[in-house]
């Protein structure tokens, strides 16, 4: 089964768009479901299409009774004969008037009908896309957002989609319509007059050989285009977040200079695809006045030997027109369609991402453990990279507080990546109750955590929200909402507040401090009452006075529950069960504050490195 999945998601990766056909095929499979609504479209496409095809040789047949009339008049004249009216049928030219206007307004029905469906297709097209590109981002693994940068992948999910959008809602339509008359004029020209069909047919590969030849090039450069864009959409995003770091060490001109850089790369390609699509309109235009000259000379000298009737002539000179028109609104589409093409690989190449992959773990469980969570001979290293777990080891009681500390890149990060199951370990097994997490869904695995991390996350929304946010079961019992926000002590500062818990916080919620935004993700915490709880601790740039409630709302939180406190100031953890010292990846000391301070090791050096005065700050 396992090897069948693998080869499933090779074949998907082998499918992977990658030149203009490739992925306008993707793009017409996401229309396959509708497609009933779409051969309606195609049946009204074809009968407006047909009606004004039809018009120029019912307006032909106008002509050519007037052009007889004249002629038999001049005749009788010649003849010796009094004319004082050319003998002209006006009631049967009336009759065709009266079919012409028919024509044109059941043609447009026709073309309202078509339109409206192709419109309501576009939108659930684009929906169905939006809907699986969105369920992707959420299967795919973290490393994938490790490795790619924040602006490259907005730029996909939002200006790459929305061309999508734009272009089957706006030129869908132009597109069928376009080809629907390309066959009909067609056909409509060969039944009426060979030779001109010939003449008029001519043209055809003139337009397909400059197309064939611009459009690759122009599709390049767009695909290019949207390249840049994505990067100069992470350079902007990166330099707006951190404003106040590039004001603070006047690295204004600096960034300016590496925008301008980017601007430049995005401006070339941007010019040569313009470039490349902006002489497809003045070769078009070509080829059709060629197809005109060639009618309007042999219809000529038909009409002349008496071999063509004047009104074809005639009405050939417009099918020139509507047969050039599909190619020439094409040509108008090409700028468009490119741009789309090249967005529409830059959203495929994410839905073509390898997912997390669900594999069985082969570690038979353990019942009746007395551990909460038991890492055993955990093994672990970031892609090719070399491993940074080598043999670790920790095992954890339930209601224990466990104490990770350690210089940076110890592997503090990693043990949490590890325990919610971001990543998925190389060797060995990490235990939730006897259980391999492995075997484990990471959904219902990540229902027994809650974390509070130093770097808070808040939402655009109210503060009610804010706390409720993860918690589905009780987010509109505001009793529980509102004990939980004492208990972080939210509530002292929220009622200060002008609108209180229905402050709206904007995005990221700055406009609160940085010690109530904490506040705000502990009071979270409460509120989804975890069996497992992970602190990050994140006191470090708020006031001695936050600080203190932010320690005291922690304490609170950590009763009764196993924890993982990942510590920064080593005087918070003092009271720890169990603190565990890493160094570049396993554990090198563990035990109490006090047996650790007695063995005078890595810890100790840690500890006194941070109260070098000698007056050890006393936990709150």
């Amino acid at each position: 089964m396992k090897k069948e999945n693998h080869k499933k998601k090779n074949s998907i990766r082998a499918q992977k768009a990658t030149d203009f056909w490739g992925t306008t095929a993707r793009l017409v499979k996401y229309m396959a479901s509708r497609s009933w609504a779409m051969l309606f479209t195609i049946i009204f496409a074809i009968a407006a299409t047909v009606l004004q095809t039809q018009a120029p040789r019912i307006m032909g047949q106008a002509t050519t009774e007037i052009y007889r009339g004249i002629q038999e008049g001049n005749a009788l004249r010649e003849a010796g004969e009094t004319v004082s009216t050319y003998p002209i049928n006006f009631d049967l030219i009336m009759d065709i008037l009266v079919t012409v206007i028919i024509v044109y307004l059941s043609a447009a029905v026709f073309r309202f009908l078509q339109q409206f469906i192709t419109a309501r297709v576009a939108q659930r097209t684009v929906y169905d896309l939006r809907k699986d590109l969105k369920e992707k981002m959420g299967r795919l693994p973290i490393s994938y957002y490790d490795s790619h940068s924040n602006g490259d992948i907005m730029s996909r999910a939002i200006n790459d989609m929305d061309q999508i959008a734009n272009t089957l809602q706006q030129s869908l339509t132009q597109f069928i319509i376009s080809v629907v008359q390309f066959v009909t004029v067609l056909i409509v020209m060969v039944s009426l007059n060979i030779q001109l069909s010939l003449i008029t047919i001519l043209t055809v590969p003139l337009s397909l050989a400059m197309i064939a030849f611009i459009a690759p090039k122009s599709q390049r450069e767009f695909g290019r285009q949207q390249k840049e864009l994505g990067v100069l959409n992470n350079q902007v995003e990166e330099t707006y977040s951190g404003h106040t770091v590039v004001k603070t060490f006047n690295r204004e001109n600096t960034e300016i200079e590496k925008f301008e850089k980017q601007s430049d790369k995005l401006n070339e390609a941007s010019w040569k695809a313009q470039f490349y699509t902006g002489i497809m309109m003045p070769l078009m235009s070509f080829s059709r006045d060629l197809g005109y000259l060639g009618v309007a000379l042999v219809g000529g000298i038909g009409v002349a030997n008496g071999t063509i009737a004047i009104g074809n002539v005639q009405a050939f000179l417009q099918y020139v027109n509507q047969f050039a028109q599909p190619m020439r609104q094409l040509a108008n589409l090409s700028n468009t369609i490119q741009v789309t093409i090249a967005s529409a690989e830059r959203v495929f190449e994410i839905l073509d991402e390898e997912e997390m992959q669900e594999v069985e773990s082969n570690v038979e469980p353990i019942m009746d453990t007395p551990y909460k969570v038991a890492f055993d001979h955990v093994q672990f290293g970031y892609g090719e990279e070399e491993l940074l777990m080598n043999d670790f080891n920790l095992t954890v009681k339930e209601g224990n507080v466990v104490a990770v500390v350690g210089p940076t890149g110890a592997g503090k990060s990693t043990l949490i990546n590890l325990l919610e199951r971001f990543y998925d370990v190389k060797g060995g097994s990490i235990r939730f109750e006897g259980t391999d997490i492995r075997d484990i869904d990471r959904s219902k695995l990540r229902q027994h955590f809650s974390m509070v991390l130093q770097d808070t996350w808040l939402f655009s929304g109210t503060i009610w929200e804010n706390i409720a946010y993860g918690n589905e079961k009780v987010r509109d019992d505001k009793e529980k909402i509102m004990t939980a926000a004492k208990a972080a002590h939210v509530d002292d500062f929220v009622r200060r507040l002008p609108h209180g818990y229905d402050t709206v916080l904007n995005e990221e919620g700055t406009n609160i401090s940085q010690g109530q935004r904490q506040l705000i993700t502990i009071a979270r915490a409460f509120l989804a009452d975890p069996e497992v709880l992970i602190l990050d601790e994140a006191t470090s740039s708020v006031d001695t006075r936050t600080e203190i409630l932010i320690q005291r709302a922690m304490n609170r939180l950590l009763k009764g529950r196993t924890s993982f406190v990942v510590a920064h100031r080593l005087s918070t953890i003092r009271d720890a069960d169990n603190i565990i010292v890493m160094n570049h990846g396993d554990v090198v000391e563990t035990g109490n504050h006090h047996e650790l301070m007695e063995q005078d090791g890595f810890y100790a050096d840690l500890y006194n490195s941070q109260f070098t005065s000698g007056s050890l700050e006393e936990p709150v």
